[in-house]
Formats: C-alpha cells, structure tokens, sequence
C-alpha cells in the first residue's frame, strides 16, 4: 500500500498541475477542470502503479486497462462531484476540496478496487 501511495503522490502532482492550468490559465469550470485533471492524473497513476508499485512486468492487456478505465472513470466521477459540492457548493478553495475528495477516494474506492480486481495477478 506504501508504494501504491508514493505513486498516487506522483499521480497527484500531474492531476493537481492540470487541474491548475485548466482553472487557473483556461478558466474551464471547476468541476468539468477537476474531472479532466482526475483523469490525466489516472493515466499516470496507471503507469506508476503497473510498473512499480505493483511490479507489474506483464504486458498491457485488455482485461486490465478496461478495469483501470473503470477505477479511474470513478474517481473522476467522485472527484468532480466533491469538488462540485464542497468548492461551488459550501465555497471551500477548489484545491482543498480536491484533496479532500483525493483521499476519500483512494481509501475508499481506488486503493481497494485497484488492489483486488485491477492488480491481483501481480502481487507478490
């Protein structure tokens, strides 16, 4: 789980980046920027976690990537709906309410998910 949380660390960091340029320098509402970041950040994540943190060495298959595109289209999903509620909704800062959700997220959907159905033929 260590290792799966360092890469979501680095997954993060592209999908906050995103998520900045596309508020901040595009001006794309926050929720549609926040959906767009959460994927772009998947897309890394993926890598991340196949290659190291799950020392996944096979190559890519169907099954796979179909199943993390599954993961991934949730968290964006969840992440665009806490930023909805919490930033537009109840006013809290954008960024704050990304991590919020971030973390809710990972421990409750992703990390799960990803661990069981997406990863399980790797583990050592």
């Amino acid at each position: 789980m260590l290792r799966v949380g360092c890469g979501g660390v680095f997954a993060s960091a592209v999908d906050v980046a995103t998520l900045l340029l596309l508020v901040e320098a595009l001006r794309l509402p926050v929720a549609l920027a926040a959906f767009l970041a959460a994927t772009a950040g998947a897309v890394a994540g993926f890598l991340v976690n196949k290659f190291w943190a799950f020392r996944d060495h096979r190559p890519l298959h169907l099954a796979q990537v179909s199943g993390f595109a599954v993961v991934a289209l949730g968290s964006a999903l969840g992440t665009a709906a806490f930023v909805q509620l919490l930033s537009v909704g109840l006013g809290v800062p954008y960024l704050l309410a990304k991590a919020l959700g971030a973390v809710a997220l990972f421990v409750c959907w992703s990390y799960p998910v990803q661990s069981r159905l997406v990863f399980r033929t790797a583990h050592p």
